[in-house]
Parts: C-alpha cells; structure tokens; sequence
C-alpha cells in the first residue's frame, strides 16, 4: 500500500536532551495510524516537524513522496489539516467566522462548503455563539472543522480527545470513523486514551525517548497480546503451587487472583486445584489490553 508519510531517522535536539532519536515509521494511504508514547516521547515534537513548525536537526521524512528538504513540500503541506497541541481558534468569534478565516489563510473563497463543515462535525447550530462559549468538546470539533478546510486527505490530530467527556469522546471517534470511511482521509493520531485508540487504530506505531519500538497493524496487534485465563481462587499459595507443578507462566494478582498466560487445560487446572483442596471462585478468560501491551513492550514503568 502506498505510503503518505514516510519518516526516516528523524532526529530532533533540544540543547542536550534529544526529542527525536532517529524515528522511522511508515503511514499508508488510507490507514487510522495510531501513535503510542507516553509524555515527552516525542510524539508532538513529530507534529511540529511534520507540519513545519519546527525543523529537524537530522534524518528526513517525506509526503506524498516528496522529501522535507524539497521546495516542493510546501504544496504536500497544503494537502494536510492539523491539530498540533489544542486547536488554533479565535475565541471572540463564531464557529462559521474561524472556519472563513482558516480559508483566507489558505487562500481559498471564504464562503465556501462552510455549512457543511460545520454539519459534518455536528455544529450546524452553533449559530452567532462565541467560541469562548463553547464546551471543550465543541472546540476540538469545531478544531477538526477547521483543520479540514483545506478539504486535506491527511490529518494530523495530537491528543484530540484529551480531556473530554465520555460523549465527547464518542463523537469525535464517530467523526474520525466517518471521515476515514467516506472520504478516505488518512489520519496520524496520538492519544493517552490507549482503550479509546483500540477502537480507532488500523496501524500502530509503539514509541519510547524519541524512537520507534514497534510498528504493527491491528490484526497484527491482536495476533501479539497475550490471552491469558484469570482465576480468583480459595488459597492464592495453592494455586502458585498447582502452577508452578504445571510449570505455567502466571503472575499472582492482589485479593487471590491470577493471570495465567500458559496453554493449560481448564479441567486439569480445576481438577489440580480440587486435589490441593483449592476452590476455584472465578474462571474467565482474557485478552492483554492495549495498554498492557504497550507497558510490556517498553519493559514496564513510567506514566503513559
């Protein structure tokens, strides 16, 4: 598939302390890329670089085939909306006033599709209200519809949801869904909502200190979280013996329960468990969350 951004070894320094430590990633045309990283990552510094707010101190990266270092980029920037850090809005005017002056920064009619991009991201109401007014939700919708102005097929979107309520959240990810599905807009976006991006992501791009750990589609992603069988037991100190006798990998959890991640037979483990005079109080099987999956890959530790 063919790809709308490519970034090879992207570096990016701060004095003595290094954003972006040679990252490379890859996102297709057409794909819901979602980037993982917990803060100071690197995640928005890569936003800032791709949208030529910042420039990098190494590496490259291309759009639409076309290099950074070319003068060319400046037409494939044009093909690109963004939400770098919190939308850029004018709190003083209305909804329709910062979409027609997102127009005139393009350069484009400022009277055109206005409507529509305000129906397409459920603020076709908003009427004569000042932005300052709007709940935060409203603004990052109101963000999206301005970033989607230049009618871009790539959107860059850095913690779009962040601090929303849970409806909030559901609309923008009804949004992203829509615009993804009916008008094939590829779409980079970083969230700290990892159970939220599960329900988004078609590719995944797992980064630490400024460089790329991991880069794998959903079903790829699926395929690599561990099942596991947890089971809430009589005797915690029984069942790690019972394990442990089955050579089973597992971890003890609080309030006598357990994370088997081992192949085992249920009926033997449960049988086992009878014969050690061990009563088995809950059985359910599970599937590693995004979120533990991230944790693991990144050896555990430190605030995502």
């Amino acid at each position: 598939m063919e790809a709308v951004l490519s970034v090879n070894g992207l570096c990016k320094r701060y004095r003595q302390e290094k954003a972006l430590d040679g990252l490379s990633l890859r996102v297709p045309q057409g794909a819901i890329y979602g980037l993982v990283g917990r803060n100071g990552s690197g995640k928005t510094t890569l936003f800032r670089l791709l949208t030529g707010l910042q420039k990098p101190t190494g590496g490259q990266f291309t759009l639409y085939g076309i290099s950074n270092e070319d003068k060319e980029m400046i037409k494939a920037r044009r093909r690109i909306g963004a939400i770098v850090e919190a939308p850029a809005l004018y709190g003083s005017m209305n909804a329709m006033d910062n979409i027609r002056y997102q127009y005139r920064t393009l350069g484009l009619p400022s009277d055109r599709n206005i409507g529509e991009l305000l129906a397409l991201v459920g603020l076709q109401d908003a009427g004569s209200k000042a932005v300052k007014n709007f709940s935060l939700g409203m603004r990052q919708r109101l963000g999206i519809a301005v970033a989607l102005a230049g009618e871009p097929d790539f959107l860059l979107l850095d913690e779009p949801i962040n601090g929303l309520d849970p409806q909030g959240i559901i609309e923008i990810r009804e949004l992203l869904l829509r615009l993804n599905r009916e008008r094939r807009t590829t779409i980079l976006i970083s969230s700290h909502i990892l159970e939220e991006l599960s329900k988004l992501a078609t590719h995944y791009g797992f980064i630490d200190r400024g460089h790329m750990l991991k880069e794998l589609t959903a079903p790829e992603l699926e395929a690599a979280c561990r099942k596991s069988l947890r089971l809430t037991v009589s005797d915690a100190g029984k069942l790690a013996t019972v394990l442990d006798g089955m050579q089973a990998s597992y971890c003890v959890l609080p309030e006598s329960t357990a994370e088997v991640y081992s192949e085992v037979s249920i009926t033997g483990l449960v049988t086992a468990l009878s014969a050690a005079g061990c009563e088995v109080l809950s059985l359910q099987e599970r599937e590693e969350s995004l979120e533990s999956y991230y944790i693991r890959l990144i050896g555990g530790g430190g605030d995502e």
